[in-house]
């Protein structure tokens, strides 16, 4: 049961990933098909993160009430649907409509998703999981140029996406009784024992568990800190993904068909990076992943912004900080259930895939606003920034729980 279980939930995860790149792949066809301005494809993917953020803060409701295996599988379909829904659009409004559920449907899968992973496998799991997610994130781009180059239209792109999400839902319809049986696994750290993590932290979320509000999850000590965090790790991820090869460009003078290689480089970085980290990440643990991962990102923005004749260096610098990036986010997620209890993580992690949402959404187009007024000379400094506030947010939660876990030993004697 745990390895099939474990089998369906990477389709999943590679499911999760594969419409993610549509809208940017096939937008240069699709504005001028239905007579738009380019820049219309902002308000998409907003709507499309309005309902994410919507769905993460509400999962924790939905998942403890339905159970993960429901929740994943509905969230699934209801991604199809709007995949297909996406096919059949010939105006921009359609595109809008059918944009709430897809928005509705990804936040829901991948809060359950992540909490499921979180309690009930090691961290090896996640990192692999979340490379799946960007292995999916790669095949629809090849999936939309294939449609065009063979004059199928963007459209044929949603369609083969959605029917594949089809299918992944009727597999995991069929594969719901499999969620209930698989035991969760031990924590290796203290858990938090805050309102209740400690009392309550070897108890699975389940449909039976209480439910956990929002302001009381706020109020958790060290909440607050790994949301920062995490929203300062999603914020950089995003920015240097699209803006990347505009600075190298811009900036450094690096050729548009180079810049674009190593952009792409930094994504791929990412995904391999985690395939990597799965293999130590059970003997490292997930602190030292996120201490050695923003450490690691550090490194590659100081290459990335040296002031050498050479660009090799920064080009080097963009790959080094893709992979420093790979085991953040899966140590973030998997290290909750130990930092706030397991009753707490449903709710924490779907807070915590809000403020990613929340990060990757509103703080490019900020870079953008303030790289416009300054020169693109300040895209390594606000990455450098933004590594600094990430990594500080992480260490001060990491204080925090040793500090608790230290009292608590000195009241067991």
């Amino acid at each position: 049961m745990y390895s099939l279980l474990l089998a369906i939930i990477y389709v999943a995860f590679i499911s999760l990933g594969l419409p993610d790149s549509l809208v940017g792949a096939g937008w240069p066809v699709m504005h001028q098909d239905l007579d738009v301005p380019v820049a219309y494809a902002g308000i998409i993917t907003m709507i499309i993160a309005g309902g994410t953020i919507f769905s993460s803060l509400a999962s924790e409701r939905v998942t403890r009430r339905f159970g993960a295996g429901v929740v994943t599988a509905v969230s699934v379909g209801m991604t199809a649907a709007a995949l297909v829904g996406f096919s059949t659009s010939g105006s921009f409004w359609m595109l809008c409509l059918w944009a709430i559920p897809y928005g509705l449907g990804a936040g829901a899968v991948d809060a359950a998703l992540n909490n499921y992973v979180a309690v009930h496998y090691a961290a090896r799991h996640m990192n692999w999981l979340h490379a799946c997610w960007g292995l999916g994130a790669s095949i629809s781009p090849f999936v939309m140029s294939f449609a065009l180059s063979s004059g199928l239209g963007w459209s044929s792109a949603y369609l083969i996406i959605g029917l594949i999400q089809v299918v992944l839902t009727f597999v995991l319809l069929i594969g719901i009784p499999l969620w209930g049986k698989v035991n969760p696994i031990v924590p290796s750290e203290p858990a938090d024992a805050s309102d209740g993590a400690h009392e309550d932290g070897d108890e699975p979320p389940g449909p039976r568990s209480a439910h956990v509000p929002l302001a009381q999850a706020l109020r958790i000590p060290g909440v607050r800190l790994i949301l920062t965090a995490f929203f300062a790790y999603c914020a950089l991820e995003s920015t240097a993904i699209l803006w990347a090869s505009t600075y190298l460009v811009s900036d450094r003078g690096v050729a548009p068909a180079t810049a674009a290689a190593f952009a792409s480089l930094f994504l791929l970085g990412i995904t391999a990076g985690r395939f990597l980290a799965g293999f130590v990440a059970d003997r490292i643990g997930d602190r030292q992943m996120i201490r050695g991962g923003f450490a690691t990102v550090g490194v590659g923005v100081v290459m990335l912004a040296l002031p050498l004749e050479t660009d090799v260096l920064a080009l080097v610098g963009l790959v080094v900080a893709g992979l420093g990036c790979a085991p953040i986010y899966p140590a973030i997620i998997h290290s909750t259930p130990v930092n706030f209890g397991r009753r707490n993580s449903q709710a924490i992690i779907g807070i915590q895939m809000a403020a990613a949402y929340t990060g990757s959404t509103l703080v490019p187009p900020l870079f953008g606003a303030i790289s416009t007024g300054t020169g693109m000379w300040i895209f390594p400094v606000f990455l450098g920034a933004l590594v600094a506030l990430g990594l500080l947010m992480s260490e001060r939660l990491n204080q925090l729980v040793a500090s608790r876990a230290r009292v608590r030993q000195l009241d067991q004697r």
